[in-house]
């Protein structure tokens, strides 16, 4: 098998008919030898030195199953650094797969956009008791229905230790044994195509995990001393040697889009992706994905906390041609909203009505401007950017375990801003992520949790403790004892899903499940489009937010987080319905069946009344009769000055008649005139 014929330029990569072609970049070693072991091992073979660190070799007697390692100059036999499968771990050898053995059943399947998105973060270790690919599948069709579009699955590429988050990789081309086989991930990937789901990977580009990385032995210029990194160190994309390192990545990226049909990537923390070049690594990584995808459409995102922007901009216009970015501003506003609390990285925001409005408007808060907690400016301006390119959330991994007992948010504030702030993230133009058992209020915390090594765990438990001291709560002494041990296996028990809590929270998931078909079948909110989406404050937590639609057919969202608010007087523009209409409700979060205590409607005659912790969605109707359903009333002469002392908001006074004249009999015990 010549060098052209491979998929990838390092690996072992069997070819039925032909045996299996072995290439690896050892430039730090003289000789290399495929070393055999386990049933039906074969006699080490040595490989030949191409020349530029590259060793390469066919062994025609090498099939799928095989185990082997590579012996560098004659001493180490060590795991292959591009391993598509390690089923003992990374300390232990790897194992030739074929990898066009599992037929695909999606040839149908065309992938997914930038538009219209939902999507929904998954770690498949706790996401069902199990913690397999298989297991997952189960609830695949029930997700859809939801209306979920798009999974996102946290790294599942081989990490050490029973279990962990997977941000630890160290074999970036192997799926991880804890989960299932090769093969049993791709069709958890094609039996997701089939109910209409798409998949996204989360992956690790900006360090490699602390147990179980043999990359360096193949190479030190895996690495670069050039950079700091807050989490081990940089990878090498722009210092000597680094093309065959940039190489490795990129062919990362394609390798995952073609050989496991994945949608598409999310990249961890990019601004740990150190990079001088002329073209950035990401750009890289963006154009060999997509290549892969072929006429596919996939969804390329990234994680980025100084924000910028140009990560998530076209080619053509400077950028690096991701087509999103999760926006933590957003998250972080809404939860002091939400909770009250303004500590730490959340001291820059104040949930205020102003705030929210602009996260869900143009994106980022901070596009530059200084950012006290880290003393320096923050941000790239982004008021360019679609909405579709802001990935919002209110719950994800980091967020969840950033907390002294890994609560959801459901448990840090009320029923009522709970599901306001649901239903705002919902209906909002940006993309939206929930995080798994968001959709029926899971009570199941998520901790941080991970197993390595005795004493690498003591680090880490060390490490973890004191970033969350940031937080005074926890740094005080009773704070600190809620902490708990990353490397307990109770620990990551306790973070696995109760399914059963679907019918005992019937409520909550019903009430996600209606927010998403709204989104999806409502023409206005379908769109996606903050341009033509503008808001208003109109109190200390309240707003409102205004679609404007091309034929009148508009839609207002208003909004209250605070106490009961009535409003008088109403100098607001974008309260005032579209000519010849009036507002009525269309959907709201005091519903009965989300657990809500009803709500009459807003807009009344002399004014409006905005309840406590509620959201309401209102569409035009004609004003020449009343909306169905709503008797707004008039006040006897003599009482609407005493009325308005008691309501300032002018809001559902009692009166003699309905607005159409009409008298009825019940108005006789309020003392009128029949």
């Amino acid at each position: 098998m010549s060098t052209t014929a491979r998929r990838l330029p390092i690996g072992a990569e069997y070819r039925a008919g032909a045996g299996t072609h072995f290439r690896v970049w050892a430039p730090a070693a003289r000789e290399v030898d495929v070393v055999f072991e386990g049933p039906g091992a074969l006699r080490p073979g040595a490989l030949r030195h191409e020349g530029d660190g590259y060793f390469s070799g066919l062994v025609e007697q090498a099939q799928p199953g095989l185990r082997y390692r590579l012996r560098l100059d004659g001493k180490d036999a060590l795991p292959d650094p591009a391993s598509r499968w390690q089923p003992e771990g990374p300390h232990g050898p790897s194992e030739i797969v074929a990898p066009d053995s599992y037929a695909w059943q999606d040839a149908a399947w065309r992938g997914v956009g930038a538009r219209g998105q939902v999507l929904y973060e998954m770690h498949i270790g706790t996401f069902t008791p199990e913690g397999t690919y298989a297991a997952a599948e189960q609830h695949l069709a029930y997700l859809k229905d939801v209306g979920i579009t798009l999974l996102e699955l946290m790294p599942v590429n081989e990490f050490n230790g029973p279990f962990g988050w997977g941000y630890d990789g160290v074999n970036l081309f192997a799926p991880t044994r804890l989960y299932g086989t090769p093969d049993e991930l791709r069709h958890f990937i094609d039996r997701a195509h089939a109910v209409g789901l798409g998949v996204i990977l989360d992956v690790v580009y900006n360090h490699f995990g602390p147990s179980g990385n043999y990359l360096t032995r193949f190479s030190p210029y895996y690495v670069s001393k050039r950079y700091e990194n807050e989490w081990g160190e940089a990878i090498n994309f722009d210092d000597e040697h680094s093309g065959p390192v940039r190489e490795f990545f990129a062919c990362n990226a394609e390798y995952w889009i073609r050989e496991f049909h994945f949608d598409g990537l999310r990249l961890d923390a990019t601004q740990c992706l150190f990079d001088a070049s002329p073209t950035h690594i990401v750009s890289d990584i963006a154009r060999r994905a997509r290549t892969a995808a072929g006429p596919r459409g996939i969804h390329l995102s990234a994680e980025n906390e100084p924000q910028h922007a140009e990560i998530a901009r076209p080619v053509q216009r400077g950028g690096r041609g991701l087509d999103a970015m999760w926006n933590d501003d957003f998250h972080h506003s809404a939860t002091v909203a939400a909770t009250g609390s303004c500590e730490a990285y959340y001291s820059e925001t104040r949930g205020t009505p102003q705030e929210l409005i602009s996260a869900l408007k143009w994106g980022f808060l901070y596009q530059g401007q200084w950012y006290a907690w880290q003393k320096k400016r923050r941000g790239h301006p982004a008021l360019d950017l679609p909405a579709t390119a802001f990935i919002q959330f209110l719950q994800n991994h980091d967020q969840v375990a950033n907390s002294a007992r890994g609560q959801r948010i459901h448990q840090l504030t009320t029923p009522g801003r709970y599901r306001a702030l649901t239903a705002l993230l919902l209906l909002a133009p940006g993309t939206p992520l929930l995080f798994q058992g968001q959709e029926f209020a899971a009570s199941a915390p998520f901790l941080y949790f991970a197993r390595h090594e005795d004493e690498l765990d003591g680090l880490i438990r060390k490490g973890r403790h004191e970033f969350l001291t940031q937080f005074p709560n926890i740094a005080s002494e009773d704070g600190g004892k809620l902490l708990v041990s990353p490397a307990e296996e109770e620990t990551f028990r306790r973070c696995k899903l109760d399914h059963a809590e679907r019918e005992r929270h019937a409520e909550v998931l019903a009430m996600h499940r209606e927010l998403l078909r709204l989104r999806r079948e409502d023409p206005v909110f379908a769109r996606c489009d903050a341009s033509r989406m503008h808001g208003a404050v109109l109190g200390a937590e309240a707003f409102l937010l205004r679609f404007l639609d091309d034929a009148g057919d508009d839609r207002l969202v208003v909004v209250n987080l605070g106490p009961t608010l009535p409003l008088h007087p109403m100098p607001e523009p974008l309260l005032a319905p579209p000519a010849g209409m009036r507002w009525k409700l269309l959907w709201h979060t005091e519903e009965a069946r989300w657990g809500g205590s009803g709500m009459i409607e807003p807009d009344g005659e002399h004014g409006w009344r905005l309840p406590a912790h509620a959201l309401a969605v209102l569409a035009p109707v004609s004003a020449a009769r009343p909306p169905e359903g709503a008797r707004p009333l008039r006040l006897r002469r003599g009482e609407e000055e005493s009325a308005q002392r008691t309501d300032p908001g002018g809001g559902h006074p009692i009166s003699l008649e309905d607005t159409d004249g009409r008298s009825h009999p019940e108005q006789d015990a309020l003392g009128g005139q029949p």
